[in-house]
């Protein structure tokens, strides 16, 4: 579906080059949720803008649909363009026109008769919750209602991939999870690939079947996401992935726990898909003569399943011990001791 290949973008500062995105691959499948995070300065506005043909890249092609984006200019670039939608941080609405308005602002352009036009309006109202709300100004939306527009807006012309650049990050929480709930609805309903960057892990746990990290222009860490949850291997990938799961191995954390809890061995476990729903600790605490007292605990849901941590105080011999770490890991249960008695 969409197919970057060692995607480079330098700007002239005045005080010399500065490169943007450097050597850039990556590849995203028809009707996937992709995501792209990374801390301001990573390179993620300028790659989402390469994609929707906004900038042309100085090395490196962009293909979407078998259609190479930096190949083409005029009308061909402009009708290219209306496959690919975004919704954007700040909303973008015209804020003299009404919700109907503004959703059919794109049809307009694009010369769409006006009973049609008003047709597909009606059909993106519903679509995005906002009934009743259709002659209803900006000025008199919610944050939330706000974002709901510029989604239906951006579906208007039928796109074949929506780009979605910090779309949540001005939004409260509760209505930043309303807002995640509608993009996975429509990802299922019409087959849409959806492409966001966020600086939010939580965005990316909620809703993306992948995740790609950047940081300085590259692509430091690529894969599923519950993958990159179980074990990420870049230190940027890990503060993201500390953002949500609340179990950051800092040395900081480690010596709370330790003078909290000052005896016995502070045990993490990591349980991934449906290991989240067996009773292991059960299972240890009836099969090993150790004391288990449970310190610390998570658990994040993905699209792909659960990813959950747990820090446990174990007290007994240094081989009672031993012998409950070998049972969890003949469980498939991955651990880490984090401090001995």
């Amino acid at each position: 579906m969409i197919e970057l290949k060692q995607v480079t973008k330098t700007y002239d500062t005045g005080k010399g080059a500065l490169k943007a995105v450097d050597g850039v691959d990556l590849s995203i499948s028809s009707g996937e949720i992709f995501g792209i995070i990374g801390y301001s300065g990573a390179g993620k506005s300028t790659l989402i803008r390469l994609l929707n043909g906004l900038e042309k890249p100085t090395s490196g092609t962009v293909q979407i649909n078998d259609q190479v984006i930096t190949a083409i200019k005029g009308v061909e670039l402009r009708k290219a363009r209306q496959k690919v939608s975004m919704i954007f941080q700040h909303f973008n609405l015209l804020w003299s026109r009404t919700v109907k308005e503004n959703i059919a602002f794109p049809l307009e352009i694009a010369g769409v008769p006006k009973n049609k036009r008003d047709a597909r309006v009606m059909e993106l109202v519903e679509l995005v919750g906002l009934t009743g709300r259709e002659n209803a100004y900006p000025s008199q939306l919610s944050g939330g209602q706000k974002q709901r527009v510029g989604i239906a807006r951006a579906l208007a012309n039928d796109p074949e991939v929506l780009l979605c650049d910090e779309a949540t990050s001005a939004l409260d929480p509760e209505t930043t999870d309303a807002i995640l709930d509608l993009l996975v609805d429509i990802n299922k309903r019409l087959g849409l690939t959806i492409v966001l960057i966020t600086h939010e892990m939580h965005v990316i746990r909620k809703i993306c079947h992948r995740v790609a990290v950047m940081e300085g222009g590259r692509v430091v860490e690529l894969g599923d996401v519950l993958s990159v949850f179980q074990a990420p291997k870049e230190a940027i990938t890990k503060r993201f992935v500390a953002q949500v799961t609340e179990t950051e191995d800092s040395n900081e954390t480690i010596k709370h726990l330790r003078e909290l809890y000052p005896t016995g061995d502070l045990v993490k476990l990591v349980f991934v898909g449906d290991q989240t729903e067996q009773p292991i600790l059960t299972k240890l605490i009836r099969t090993n003569p150790v004391e288990v007292n449970i310190v610390q605990g998570n658990i994040s849901h993905t699209q792909r399943g659960a990813y959950g941590t747990l820090i446990l105080q174990l007290k007994g011999t240094r081989e009672e011990i031993a012998n409950a770490i070998a049972f969890l890991n003949n469980e498939n249960i991955q651990t880490e001791v984090m401090a001995n008695d």
